[in-house]
């Protein structure tokens, strides 16, 4: 979760669009706003404590585009949330292309694959 957060934090900073990140708690999750993107939200859930995930809202095209591009990256839950296992490596660079979407999706929701 430290990890997802980290680098939320950094693909924010390095994205020249994103002025200001806002960290906050919604429905007691960690989530993360930008005034032209997306709430991006990450947790860890004592039912599946093998896995976490990062959460999207659900209305968007985020994960289908997601799942379009980085099929062979990633684990879904529905239109939603990315989820990682416990054990497993995270696909940093992919990963940081899926957060800057996030945090950016009002400015590239009318592009093909969300400027990806």
């Amino acid at each position: 979760m430290q990890k997802l957060r980290e680098l939320i934090i950094e693909t924010a900073r390095q994205t020249e669009k994103i002025e200001t990140l806002e960290e906050t708690l919604k429905w007691g999750e960690p989530s993360f706003i930008t005034k032209q993107g997306s709430t991006l939200r990450i947790d860890w859930k004592p039912q599946t404590p093998e896995q976490y995930g990062m959460y999207f809202q659900c209305t968007s095209r985020l994960i289908s585009t997601f799942k379009s591009i980085f099929k062979n990256n990633f684990e879904f839950e529905g239109k939603r949330a990315i989820i990682f296992k416990v054990d497993e490596n995270i696909p940093v660079e992919a990963l940081k292309h899926c957060i800057k979407a996030a945090l950016t999706y009002h400015k590239v929701k009318h592009l093909p694959t969300l400027g990806i």
